[in-house]
């Protein structure tokens, strides 16, 4: 496969499910605890080798941009208090010039619409697209694991799944498995497979499996053909997973059974959670943080 140098971020979401918080500040700059800032997961992307970073923004979204831009009056205020540490920070999360484009998703016609409007960023070549609501932890990122996995793959499409439990499966997107290809990615461990089916929130008793789609892509360009079309699935929207199904027809799709632990940030108890599983993996304040969780369990 040609080597995936682009990655998309739809950050166009108006995060009614945290509102009145969102009201003002965009979802994807609400804070989870980590060593560094990364309102939109691009230290996942950066990672694993993506050169170029796509923003995918709405109305009321400029302070994403405005993240990833050079803030002299902070930088001059941190000079004159040698601030040493929090100005190599800043410096090491700033995206190089020309690294980040950002375009508008004007109307909010789904995911599927949010991708084609980053169609003339990407150009002719394969892509990644991470949803931002999606945290994935683990020492090696969800999309370096897809990336090592995609190196002896030609001309295909890969889809990052995990197992959920069949209570929950009608909530998700759902693949079929075929037969393994490795039984492990090289060095990771991650399992890959071919996707016989997509299917979008079956019911339990018609799901192909318990593995679901989990908010990261590789995708060829040929996709953006196909929402070129704007048909219209559930809602109205115009939905990615009704184009990948279409463009299995004429390329391969494969699912990775990655390593690590997903967290919906786009929920409120999964964004709580992810803050709590952060904090405790960070050695400064791992262990006051196991204290307060224990008082307030009363152990």
């Amino acid at each position: 496969m040609k080597p995936i140098r682009k990655a998309v971020f739809p950050v166009a979401g108006l995060g009614t499910r945290f509102l009145p918080a969102t009201k003002a500040m965009p979802k994807e700059m609400l804070p989870v605890v980590r060593p560094a800032a990364d309102p939109a997961r691009v230290d996942e992307a950066r990672d694993a080798g993506i050169e170029h970073f796509i923003f995918v923004t709405g109305r009321n979204k400029g302070v994403i941009e405005d993240h990833f831009d050079r803030q002299f009056e902070l930088e001059h205020t941190l000079t004159e208090r040698q601030r040493t540490a929090d100005l190599e920070a800043l410096a090491r999360d700033l995206p190089g010039p020309g690294t980040a484009s950002f375009t508008r998703q004007q109307l909010p016609l789904g995911l599927g619409h949010a991708v084609w409007c980053a169609r003339e960023l990407i150009g002719h070549e394969p892509f990644a697209l991470l949803l931002p609501d999606v945290l994935l932890q683990h020492n090696r990122g969800c999309l370096g694991q897809m990336i090592d996995a995609a190196h002896d793959l030609a001309n295909a499409n890969i889809i990052a799944v995990e197992e959920v439990p069949a209570d929950r499966i009608h909530m998700y997107g759902v693949v079929g498995v075929g037969e393994q290809v490795h039984e492990h990615v090289p060095k990771l461990g991650g399992k890959l497979f071919p996707v016989t089916q997509m299917v979008e929130k079956p019911k339990r008793e018609a799901a192909p499996s318990n593995l679901i789609i989990t908010g990261r892509y590789i995708l060829q360009p040929e996709i953006f053909d196909i929402l070129a079309t704007e048909k219209r699935g559930a809602g109205g929207e115009i939905q990615l997973t009704d184009a990948m199904i279409e463009l299995a027809k004429t390329q391969p799709f494969y699912g990775l059974e990655f390593q690590g632990r997903s967290f919906d940030c786009g929920s409120k108890v999964g964004f709580l959670a992810a803050n709590i599983a952060y904090a405790l993996e960070r050695p400064d304040i791992g262990p006051a943080i196991r204290a307060e969780l224990k008082g307030l369990l009363g152990e």
